[in-house]
């Protein structure tokens, strides 16, 4: 499974990413007796919160069942298998979805930046081919969307809009050739870097080279913006966010990324940024991946990594040595669990600096191991709403973060593109 950060990607290395989460549900499990004189607030809250997303497609940005589905132990890659109609071993299936009150989703199309093999470009077509399999096996349920007005047409039908996101520039290769070839086969977004730098643009978790974007990377953003396919800077550094938002014309999203102003992660958005990103007319998507939405998780994966260092200088390659002592570590310093407040604390965040029209979802289902208490997996969207309602959101600003700024962002891109291809030829 994909990991996010070198805390998670530590526990991953020493085997220890089986911990248990405890499930807390916020505001959504009380059931109300037919003798109560009135609702509970917390379900008031609730109710308010399934109105909303009743009325308005919730989007989520962000959601990795495709590499799920290519890196199970079971199904390992064969969409037929891995049956979204029963219950999934992972994050995400169709009855969950429902549950969530998911109205759309763009699903990433992720592959390894380590994966250079014969070229990005084999591996990236075939999880956008696993992708559109999926969307095209549950035609009652998911229609494949590819504009904004798609969206919102296949939110009325009772189909959740599924969109696809390419999570990582190495896959065009540094071809514009193929990155048109990507938008021709459905992608809407693509996320400048994953974690490696690239020929034309620093990632944030690895090395700068560029100083953010080359030149070459300037001409990607700028056929982007022709093509109407959303600029997507979750993963690339400060320096790159900021060169994007210097060449683009069209608003750009950060697909799942958090306010590093709460928690100090490469990964999160600097008040700088969420403040250009207001000017441009952006919208940053918060993740509910623990490392970034809690600084005590945070800082727990900042401890692991000292102390797995220092254990491997210590038994070099005795593998169940180091297995031996950071369990025993852990077992002395219990893991801190990320909450549903401190999502919200970051939503709210975001909102005070770049404003209500630029924030929404982006979970990162199925790409995390370590879930959220509260938002296990995609049937709890509902409880953080009703938590937000909770804390004064009314009704349109929810209706906002659902959905509605991502909309108004995808339509301004359309528009842009529609601006480029009438006064220019390609």
């Amino acid at each position: 499974m994909r990991l996010h950060t070198s805390g998670h990607m530590t526990r991953c290395l020493i085997g220890l990413l089986a911990s248990t989460v405890i499930a807390i549900t916020f505001g959504g499990v009380t059931s109300v007796c037919a003798q109560s004189p009135s609702p509970e607030p917390s379900d008031v809250y609730l109710a308010r919160a399934k109105r909303v997303l009743s009325q308005t497609p919730l989007i989520d940005g962000h959601n990795d069942l495709p590499w799920r589905i290519r890196e199970d132990s079971i199904a390992r890659g064969n969409v037929n298998a891995y049956d979204l109609r029963k219950r999934t071993p992972g994050q995400t299936d169709l009855n969950r979805l429902r549950a969530g009150m998911v109205g759309a989703q763009f699903w990433s199309v992720y592959t390894p930046g380590e994966w250079r093999d014969s070229g990005y470009a084999r591996v990236q077509l075939e999880q956008i081919e696993i992708a559109r399999q999926v969307i095209a096996k549950y035609p009652d349920r998911l229609a494949l969307a590819l504009s904004a007005e798609d969206i919102r047409r296949e939110f009325k039908q009772g189909r959740i809009a599924s969109l696809l996101g390419l999570e990582g520039g190495h896959a065009i290769e540094n071809s514009l050739g193929a990155l048109r070839a990507y938008y021709d086969l459905g992608v809407r977004y693509m996320t400048l870097t994953h974690n490696v730098t690239l020929d034309w643009a620093d990632a944030a978790l690895d090395s700068a080279k560029h100083n953010g974007l080359t030149s070459f990377g300037d001409s990607v953003v700028r056929e982007m913006n022709r093509l109407g396919m959303l600029v997507d800077l979750s993963h690339v550094s400060a320096a790159t966010m900021s060169d994007a938002l210097n060449a683009t014309q069209a608003p750009v999203i950060f697909s799942h990324s958090g306010a590093r102003a709460l928690v100090d992660v490469p990964r999160n958005v600097p008040d700088s940024i969420l403040t250009r990103v207001k000017m441009n007319g952006g919208i940053v998507m918060v993740p509910f991946v623990t490392g970034f939405v809690s600084p005590e998780v945070m800082r727990y994966d900042e401890s692991s990594r000292t102390i797995i260092t220092d254990l491997q200088a210590k038994y070099g390659k005795d593998t169940a040595a180091i297995t031996r002592d950071i369990k025993a570590w852990r077992a002395a310093h219990p893991e801190p669990h990320a909450t549903l407040s401190q999502v919200a604390d970051q939503i709210d965040y975001i909102r005070k600096i770049a404003g209500v029209d630029h924030v929404g979802i982006g979970g990162d289902f199925d790409g995390i191991t370590e879930v959220v208490q509260g938002l296990e997996d995609v049937s709890k969207y509902p409880a953080l709403f009703a938590e937000l309602a909770r804390r004064g959101w009314s009704d349109v600003d929810l209706r906002k973060l659902a959905g509605e700024n991502l909309l108004r962002v995808f339509a301004q891109a359309e528009a842009v593109a529609k601006r480029s291809q009438a006064s220019t030829v390609r």
